[in-house]
């Protein structure tokens, strides 16, 4: 799935142009990158938990050529995914698992349209 797949699903689900649901997706995906780096960790409930860590240097080796290599220490994204993330990801290990989608349940539906009204008549 890509992000023109969430939009599309999303714009659908709340009558909203694609246009307009594209920006909301793109702000709130900028939102989150900025408060990971503020605060080095985003928790979203039944979703899971974004963090920085800190990697350490260490020494490696070239697959290609066997030669050892340093890799210098960098800080790395991890995720880990929240109890309704996880069970519904183990559904997939039963035979015949559901179809996965990208529904938004009707009472989020409904309270999306009414907090996004002011969107549909052209304020930002």
């Amino acid at each position: 799935m890509t992000k023109k797949d969430i939009v599309r699903t999303i714009a659908e689900q709340i009558d909203l142009p694609q246009l307009r649901t594209r920006k909301l997706v793109q702000r709130t995906f900028d939102a989150l990158i900025d408060a990971l780096v503020r605060e080095g960790r985003i928790e979203l409930r039944n979703f899971g938990v974004f963090q920085i860590k800190k990697r350490e240097a260490r020494e490696a080796r070239n697959p290609r050529t066997g030669e050892k290599v340093t890799v210098e220490a960098k800080s790395v994204v991890t995720f880990k995914p929240g109890k309704e993330m996880e069970a519904r990801v183990r559904q997939f290990d039963r035979p015949n698992p559901p179809e996965a989608s990208l529904e938004i349940p009707k009472q989020a539906a409904e309270e999306n349209k009414t907090d996004t009204s002011a969107l549909k008549k052209g304020e930002d």
